[in-house]
């Protein structure tokens, strides 16, 4: 499964107005100021050295955070003190302001940065927390994403993405276990955006939500018709199985030792090659794949189970005299049955 040719897509920079919706619950001290100003940097600078005077080494792009280390330097300062200090600020291109702990901002500040054109916020956060809030926000904000033309559907808890050339049957097999108790997060186009470097994290489009199409049927509307529990809005990635039309002449994997992955965002995730043909029950076998899924990581193998007691049946033979091997019954003696 070879997902290379994929563009991937990033931002290269937000408005600072974005910042509103970030779980830091941010208030704007300076109305409709600088919202449209740039950020270009996910990281966050506390400006520190640059109050003091130093700015050399300033990370003026980078959104600041006036903790309680540098409220209380502030306010150690004479008005005109501040006015200095915050100027050495001002004068650089900085995107935003932000004050954590609710604390009161001089208005000597607050006028620096608005003839400077710098918004500035306020949260009751402290400033660890608000630090871990606008990190999380700001991370995902730039991530890279893909578009996929796929089938995303939670089976079992496990974020199982269905893959193959078009009309091939990956919406009808999640209609299918939709109607099993399963839950639709996207059909057809999947967005998938690289969380923390090690996990993929996939949704719908705002236009596709939770519509389908169905060939011969046509578009249908999974939260209408089958309920809110049908949905989810959002999936870890962690299984992609790969459709493709039964080939007499291909070789597939029979034991299931060798467990493959696909390089997604430089990502590995489980996948697997699942051959189809009329009259296959895809749909159980997805939910089978699913539940050894979480088997595997809760550290059961049936495939490395299987594989140690038939290497100790054949050192108990190669042991012991050299007779046909013939494998037993699994019980010794059938008791009565009266069902």
């Amino acid at each position: 499964m070879d997902f290379s040719q994929l563009e991937i897509m990033s931002h290269k920079s937000i408005l600072v107005e974005t910042l509103i919706n970030s779980p830091a619950k941010l208030i704007p001290l300076t109305g409709n100021l600088g919202m449209s100003n740039s950020i270009t940097n996910k990281n966050l600078h506390r400006p520190q050295l640059a109050l003091a005077g130093f700015v050399e080494l300033f990370n003026h792009n980078q959104v600041q955070i006036i903790g309680n280390t540098e409220y209380s330097y502030l306010k150690s300062l004479s008005k005109q003190q501040r006015i200095r200090s915050t100027s050495n600020l001002a004068k650089f291109d900085v995107p935003c302001v932000i004050i954590t702990n609710n604390n009161p901002i001089f208005p000597e500040f607050i006028e620096v940065a608005e003839e400077h054109n710098i918004p500035v916020f306020t949260t009751h956060y402290d400033t660890t927390k608000a630090f871990y809030l606008l990190s999380e926000f700001l991370d995902d904000q730039f991530s890279s994403h893909v578009v996929i033309h796929g089938s995303f559907v939670d089976v079992y808890g496990v974020g199982m993405l269905f893959v193959g050339r078009s009309g091939i049957g990956k919406s009808e097999i999640s209609l299918d276990l939709i109607e099993r108790g399963h839950r639709l997060v996207a059909d057809d186009v999947v967005m998938f955006t690289k969380k923390r470097e090690t996990v993929l994290m996939g949704t719908g489009t705002s236009l596709a939500q939770h519509f389908m199409e169905v060939r011969g049927l046509g578009i249908i509307d999974i939260r209408q018709m089958f309920g809110i529990r049908a949905i989810r809005f959002q999936k870890r990635l962690e299984v992609i199985v790969e459709l493709e039309d039964w080939q007499q002449n291909e070789e597939y994997t029979r034991t299931g030792l060798d467990e493959t992955f696909a390089d997604l965002m430089g990502v590995e995730i489980s996948s697997i090659k699942l051959p189809i043909f009329p009259g296959k029950n895809i749909t159980v076998i997805a939910e089978v794949i699913a539940i050894n899924y979480l088997l595997r990581t809760y550290g059961y193998n049936a495939a490395k189970v299987f594989s140690g007691k038939l290497q100790d049946a054949i050192k108990n033979r190669t042991a012991g005299p050299q007779v046909n091997y013939q494998d037993r019954r699994l019980i010794s003696y059938f008791q009565g049955d009266n069902e």
